[in-house]
């Protein structure tokens, strides 16, 4: 995969956390649903608060990628985020607390993050 296209794809990842993040700050309770988890008003809270997090990360990865010039460091920072949203979704998956159709997340979370890592390493050289 050539670096432009790579640098594509990541806008659009950027994009669907963004829109994704929204969708769970506002209305945590239909996503926790969803995944088969307890929606009370903790996990409801707490889940909106992680939404937040996914709209702020989501914006840096956008806009370091929009910034025209290399900014490996906000790459280098959303890929970690993606990465550890990975691991915690498949805990969660793991513990019980969310049903397996969770794993596509962390899936997706896992094969952004590579991908993140990859174009920051190629920004790196």
């Amino acid at each position: 995969m050539s670096l432009v296209t790579l640098r594509r794809v990541l806008v659009l990842i950027a994009l669907l956390t963004v829109v994704s993040g929204l969708v769970q700050a506002v209305a945590p309770g239909v996503l926790l649903a969803l995944l088969s988890a307890d929606a009370t008003p903790t996990s409801r809270h707490f889940f909106g608060i992680v939404g937040m997090f996914m709209v702020l990360f989501g914006g840096m990865l956008w806009h370091a990628l929009a910034a025209g010039g290399p900014q490996p460091v906000p790459i280098l920072w959303a890929a970690l985020q993606k990465l550890g949203a990975s691991l915690a979704v498949g805990l969660g998956v793991w513990n019980g607390i969310f049903s397996p159709l969770a794993l596509g997340v962390a899936g997706f979370d896992l094969l952004s993050g590579v991908l993140a890592l990859v174009y920051w390493r190629a920004m790196s050289r």
